[in-house]
This record gives structure tokens, sequence and C-alpha cells, in this order.
């Protein structure tokens, strides 16, 4: 089964799930939507473009709409269910792709991933902003999702039964997560498969190994970053110093596969790397501007090359962004997602949460790569025959070959 085909499907349960968020505005309960003026009653709402939900033909509509559905509607109203739709489908009608409304359990999981550690099947996955497709990106060895037989490049096609295209890849990440020894079934679509792969994926603890390190041949020092938790700039540095301590003549910094994290991390990671100056910079709605710098103090003066490919984004984007700026590294793979916005969680007073994109960031040369991406100073896809496979050594890795060519250069 072909991404094309896998898309159209998607394209029929989007819109099945747009009905939904429709419908569900039928079973609206003003008392639990508008207590105390509402959810937004600080905004100034004659400003143009500024959310207004609690004018009073929206609480007239909804009041009428509720006593239709109390005079008339066959079945019970689930109203917990009812409740998490609405405030869902607010979310859903700001056509933010990256915004979402998490139930309190999820946005626990969350913050647990977050942090380094959690019950999971040890799979990164990456989420195509044009289609809402998600693919597997990543399987961990010795874990239990490749003890399943999953593969790189495997299409999520649904969650316990419940379709996968389209959703928050953040909720649905935290939904394949749970209690250990527990279970969860994904179904699985593989290119040159007829039929959805079903797997029955034990949930473990797993320690999340966002830097692995190892000193290749000729003195080139290799550390690769699987993604940025509040853990990675101290293994990062931990690393970084084992390394220079093994006499490092040359670095490799691989992000390929990492599709961000906590920005706090990146920064903390590239301030070891740069000379005193700036590494990104925000924007937000009103134009106020926020900056992290470097101070200089740990300022690399080694070669450098930062590995990065499709599935490299955000905090990645901002680590390969001021490599490339300065000009202290050789980017070198092809070219990156291009997510340059920053989402923030907001926990509501109830433990829930709405995660919305609040700004964009920007490279040091003011460089804005939101859907662009960044361009590898040196050129280099992934050999056909590799993508698929789960273990990829570092002898037949041919874009960690060009990259070590490129630092053995250097350092003639």
């Amino acid at each position: 089964m072909d991404e094309q085909k896998l898309f159209r499907k998607g394209i029929f349960c989007g819109i099945g799930a747009t009905l939904v968020v429709v419908l569900v505005l039928f079973f609206g309960f003003q008392v639990w939507l508008f207590p105390d003026g509402g959810l937004f009653s600080g905004l100034n709402k004659k400003d143009e473009g500024q959310l207004d939900v609690t004018n009073a033909s929206v609480y007239e509509k909804l009041e009428e709409m509720e006593d239709i559905i109390n005079q008339n509607f066959l079945d019970e109203v689930d109203q917990e269910k009812v409740e998490n739709y609405l405030y869902t489908g607010l979310i859903y009608g700001l056509s933010d792709p990256y915004a979402a409304y998490y139930s309190a359990e999820e946005f626990e999981s969350l913050l647990d991933s977050s942090n380094g550690s959690y019950c999971g099947i040890g799979a990164m996955f990456s989420q195509s902003i044009q289609t809402g497709i998600i693919s597997v990106v990543k399987v961990y060895e010795g874990f239990p999702a490749m003890e399943a037989g999953m593969r790189p490049g495997d299409l999520l096609y649904a969650v316990e039964g419940v379709e996968a295209t389209g959703q928050d890849l953040t909720k649905l990440v935290s939904e394949i997560k749970g209690p250990e020894g527990t279970t969860v079934h994904l179904t699985m679509v593989r290119d040159g498969e007829s039929d959805y792969l079903e797997m029955d994926v034990e949930r473990r603890p797993i320690e999340v190994p966002t830097v692995e390190v190892e000193m290749l041949d000729d003195q080139i020092g290799y550390i690769a970053v699987s993604e940025f938790d509040t853990v990675t700039s101290s293994q990062f540095e931990a690393a970084l110093e084992q390394l220079e301590g093994m006499g490092m003549e040359g670095l490799i910094i691989d992000l390929r596969n990492n599709g961000g994290g906590v920005v706090r991390a990146v920064t903390a990671m590239a301030d070891l790397m740069l000379p005193e100056g700036l590494i990104v910079y925000t924007e937000d709605k009103y134009g106020h501007r926020t900056e992290a710098r470097s101070d200089g103090e740990h300022y690399f003066d080694q070669p450098l090359v930062v590995l990065v490919n499709g599935n490299s984004a955000s905090a990645s984007e901002i680590f390969a962004g001021a490599i490339k700026d300065y000009g202290v590294g050789t980017i070198v793979g092809t070219q990156t997602y291009g997510k340059g916005i920053v989402q923030q969680p907001f926990q509501l007073t109830d433990g829930t949460a709405i995660k919305l994109t609040i700004s964009k960031y920007y490279t040091p040369n003011g460089n804005d790569i939101h859907n662009v991406g960044i361009a590898p100073d040196v050129e280099v896809d992934l050999a056909e025959e590799l993508k698929g496979k789960a273990v990829i050594t570092h002898e037949e890795d041919n874009q960690l070959q060009t990259a070590m060519d490129v630092i053995r250069e250097k350092l003639k």
C-alpha cells in the first residue's frame, strides 16, 4: 500500500473528523464553557483577528442547541466526552497543525517523555505537515518496537484501531505510551506489503538514549543526538569531554532524524560550540524579540561536521542554522524539515493543557527557515538500500562516510 493511498484515506478521515468537531458543538453546555466571564474574557474582542467565543450570539446558539439535544437526542449523553470534543474543536478551528488540547493524563505523559524516561516502545516518529501522515524514522535496538518487527519507513496507520493520520503527533505518542507491561496495538503500512501489519507492542521503561558517543577512525569524534530533552545538554557536554580526553582531532554531530525538543537544551548545547554571540532569536505576534546567546567560553575550534536530513527539525535546525551562520562547521546530508516556529504548552487550572504556536524563530543571520529548511553545504542522500534498515553500520552509512571525508580533508 503506497503513501498516496494512505493519504486519500487520511483525507476522508479528516473530513469525517471535521464533521465530528462541528456536530459536537451541538452538545455544548454553557455552564462549563462560560464560567466567570469565559475562557478568553481578558482579550480585547474588538481587535480584528482576536478570538471571541463568549459573545451573546454564541451563548444563545449553544443554549438553543443544548435544549434541542436534551429534548430529542435518543441516547444518553457522555458529558465528559462532549466537553473534551468541544475544547478540541476550539483548538482545531485555529488551523494550527501544531496546536492541541491535552487531557490531564496526556499532558502528564508529555512532561514525562521530555524528562528522558517513560514507559514506551522505543521508536521515533515524524509527521508530514503536508499530508498528516506519520512515519517511523528510528527504531532503537533492543527495545519492544524492534522486537515486534517495526522498521524505519513504516507508516503508522492506526493506534488501538483509531486512525492516526492527521492527529496531533505529541498526543498520539502519549497514547502509545502507558503502564509498564501493557501492550499497545498498532496498525502499520509498509511499502511493498499489500496488507496492513498488525503489531501488539509491549510498553517498557525507556531510558531515552538522547546522546551516543564514539571515537571513529583517525581520531574523529562522533556524537549522535536523537532528540533534545532536559537531560540532553548535560549528556552532550559529558560526551564532548570524553572525546577530548581521548585526543579527538575532529567532531561529527549527527542530528539526522532528530525532530527537536526542548529549546533550552539545544541552546545550552550550542553554547559549548559557538563563539560569543547570538544563537537564535524569536519574535511573537507583537514583534517582541527574545534572544539566546553564547558566552563564547567553550568555543569549539576543531574541524566540525553536522549531519542532517529531512527529519531534522525545529531544535535541530536551530543548532545547524547557528553552526552554518557562524561558519564554524560544515553541514552534510540533505535539506532539513523546515519547522521554524515555536510552540508552548499552557496548563489550565484543572490540569488539562493547550499547546499553541506562539512565535517564529530566526537564525543568527536573520534567516526565516520555516517551510524552507536549511540547505547542506555538502549534499548527500542516504543510500536507497539503507532507508528501510533498522540498524546501519558506520561502514555502510554513506552519509557518515562523507562526513568523515570532510573532516579528514580539513585535517590535512
